[in-house]
């Protein structure tokens, strides 16, 4: 019961010392934007490693945070090659290939109405199968190595990334492209300076939201057949062997890969998309 308590104090010591940052003087600061959401993940953690212990609560429903740590420190060369099958070479692979193909074909598409009217109903569609359908389908036609993980995270992003570039492509105003048209600028010209600049917002909302389906369809797909390595095979078996500190590990690994992935996006569309009102302030 004692540490019961200590994580009740510690909660509402994390929450208070949040609160006078995030009103203080100082709150649009960048030091206080980075320290409050560290303070508040922080204190997650104590609370969480407090409870756990305190409740006595069994290693097969929740590890502690130490346990977990213990756990990571321990299996770094596992957890490496883990990370190297599913991240590296299912999701990266399939990232690349999956959303290169869309922004081309996208180009195709805004060329032609009638691919347009066509392709975009069935990219709907195909978007909304879910995976545990396709996947098994996919592993079975590409084999169980990573092939087949790409070829599940290709069919993830690429309508998500079609659909996004499209849109952008056809944000430009009729005023802009008549004016082009005035400097007898070709179809190629007013592609690469008007309306590709313009349309970076939306392809880098794409690329955003396609790390993420990238993670879940390669990782998911290791479920339905994989070699003895890859983070979706680790977790399936760990999870048969009541070893939840090494699922926990691995979902740390994806978490970290994760926002990563997601991090370098954002900062390559800051770094591209300077002149965007949403990235001003």
């Amino acid at each position: 019961m004692a540490l019961v308590l200590l994580a009740l104090l510690v909660w509402i010591a994390g929450w208070w010392i949040n609160a006078r940052l995030a009103n203080g003087p100082k709150a649009n600061t960048r030091a206080v934007g980075l320290l409050v959401p560290a303070i508040f993940g922080v204190t997650i953690l104590i609370v969480w490693e407090l409870l756990v212990r305190g409740l006595e609560v069994p290693l097969v429903i929740l590890p502690a945070p130490s346990l977990i740590a213990e756990r990571f420190a321990s299996s770094l060369p596992i957890l490496w090659a883990d990370f190297s099958q599913t991240i590296l070479k299912g999701a990266l692979g399939g990232y690349v290939i999956g959303c290169g193909a869309a922004f081309l074909t996208a180009i195709l598409v805004d060329r032609s109405d009638f691919l347009r009217r066509g392709l975009l109903p069935v990219g709907n569609f195909v978007a909304a199968l879910p995976i545990v359908g396709t996947a098994p389908i996919l592993v079975m036609w590409f084999g169980f190595d990573w092939q087949s993980k790409a070829a599940v995270v290709v069919v993830m992003v690429f309508f998500p990334m079609l659909v996004n570039t499209v849109a952008g492509l056809r944000e430009t105003d009729q005023m802009q492209r008549d004016l082009m048209r005035t400097y007898a600028a070709s179809y190629w010209q007013s592609l690469f300076k008007l309306r590709l600049p313009a349309a970076l917002p939306f392809v880098f909302n794409g690329l955003k939201i396609s790390t993420t389906l990238a993670l879940i369809g390669a990782i998911v797909a290791e479920f339905f057949g994989s070699p003895t390595v890859g983070m979706g095979f680790r977790i399936s078996t760990s999870v048969g062997q009541l070893a939840l500190d090494m699922v926990w590990a691995e979902i740390v690994v994806a978490a970290l890969a994760g926002s990563l992935f997601y991090g370098l996006m954002a900062l390559l569309e800051k770094t591209l998309t300077f002149w965007h009102p949403s990235q001003r302030g």
